[in-house]
């Protein structure tokens, strides 16, 4: 699988070679990470904090918001990596500061240990002194405590030779359940696809900046097809998760898709395929990811007109249901402006809005037989959704909200506050 990397010096997307020569500087990391995120997580590595200068934490706390990030680089302590997993991290990257003592203290799913080797020779301080420390005998010592390894071949860094793939075989083996993840070197979909198969997976940074290979490319690359066509069977879902549908896909649809951010599949009996092209409904495209076999995808999209379904449902099984569906029914009430909807005079009425809040709220408090908890409790949500389209804030910004405060691992008391 591709990992798509962002290193950060001075506020600024680069590229460096051998980690000591600049050969691009790409700007505004933002747009980067939103281009990236569409592949899952993205390596964001704040190289100023792991050379000792001011770190980029404000700048990368705002990436964090944005997608799915590993944040490595001056992490030196358990408080550091427990504030930036409480930031929104979904994992950790910890050079020097991988130690039993350290790692003991944080989850292990969450944490990767970056070994920066020079021909199999751990490296630390940027790449500038040699620990004497061999990859294979840290691996030893920390493969309970991580749930990866980032192994990053120095000689190789920036200079898109190609990956060690002997040293990645004979890692994947000594790294017991942790993942290993390959950087440096790695330059075509081929080689992704190679890494795959030895399970590991592929840090990429200088090939996709400098275009060698499109991010489209690498996330096809570990692609498994049984059919004789070689199409890939493709699940669309929403940004709730929820199915709309099974379509396929091969490279040239999945590269168009990642390029365009839409959805786009490849119809058996005509080619490459723009959904909403000529109907009007559209879809955005969020994320791909593969299944764990790597022979089928899931797309998910935010849908836009009727539906996915040819047939004007959002959905080819025809349902429509939950708060998505609530959802979207406030959203056409609001669009329709009927003088006599309910749902437009609370949209437009504030005062009846939040007093209708307050009421539900304390029925739901009062209620007792689960009759009456299920009653008031969908009330209330109807209500919260109106007020969330009357500020234009989606469901899926909440969700997307609950799921961060997941993330954290310090935990606060939770006391009510005190009523004067």
């Amino acid at each position: 699988m591709i990992i798509p990397s962002i290193d950060i010096m001075d506020g600024r997307a680069v590229q460096l070679v051998g980690g000591e020569r600049l050969e691009i500087d790409a700007g505004d990391p933002r747009p980067i990470m939103e281009s990236f995120s569409v592949a899952g997580e993205v390596a964001v590595i704040d190289l100023d904090a792991a050379l000792g200068k001011p770190a980029n934490s404000d700048l990368i706390r705002e990436l964090c918001q944005m997608g799915p990030c590993r944040v490595g680089g001056g992490i030196r302590s358990a408080s550091a990596a427990i504030d930036w997993l409480d930031a929104g991290a979904s994992k950790v990257i910890l050079g020097t500061a991988a130690s039993p003592d350290v790692l003991g203290e944080l989850p292990r799913e969450r944490v990767i240990a970056a070994l920066d080797a020079r021909h199999g020779e751990v490296v630390d301080q940027g790449w500038r002194h040699d620990t004497g420390h061999k990859i294979s005998d840290r691996m030893a010592e920390l493969r309970d405590l991580v749930g990866g390894f980032l192994v990053t071949t120095v000689e190789r860094e920036g200079r898109m030779d190609g990956a060690d793939h002997v040293l990645a075989e004979r890692l994947a083996t000594e790294s017991g359940d942790a993942r290993v993840v390959i950087a440096g070197g790695v330059t075509s979909p081929e080689e992704i696809a190679r890494l795959d198969r030895l399970g590991c997976d592929a840090q990429v940074g200088m090939a996709l900046y400098t275009g060698r290979m499109t991010l489209g490319e690498a996330v096809f690359a570990p692609a498994v097809s049984d059919r004789g066509d070689g199409l890939i069977p493709t699940v669309i879902a929403d940004e709730r998760g929820i199915a709309l549908g099974l379509v396929y896909s091969d490279q040239e649809s999945v590269c168009s898709a990642i390029e365009k951010r839409r959805g786009i599949y490849h119809s058996r009996r005509r080619g490459l395929w723009v959904k909403g092209a000529s109907s009007g409904d559209t879809q955005e495209l969020l994320r791909v990811d593969w299944d764990c076999d790597r022979d089928s995808l899931l797309f998910t999209v935010r849908q836009s007109g009727r539906g996915n379904c040819h047939l004007g449902s959002r959905s080819c099984w025809g349902r429509n249901f939950g708060l998505g569906a609530l959802e979207r029914r406030i959203a056409r009430r609001a669009e329709e402006k009927s003088a006599g909807s309910y749902t437009n005079r609370l949209l437009r009425e504030k005062d009846l809005l939040d007093a209708k809040l307050r009421e539900e709220m304390t029925e739901l408090i009062t209620a007792r037989s689960n009759p009456e908890i299920i009653h008031e409790a969908a009330d209330v949500l109807f209500f919260l959704l109106v007020a969330l389209r009357r500020a234009g804030i989606p469901l899926e910004a909440i969700e997307s909200e609950l799921d961060r405060r997941a993330l954290k691992v310090t935990r606060r008391p939770g006391d009510a506050k005190k009523t004067s």
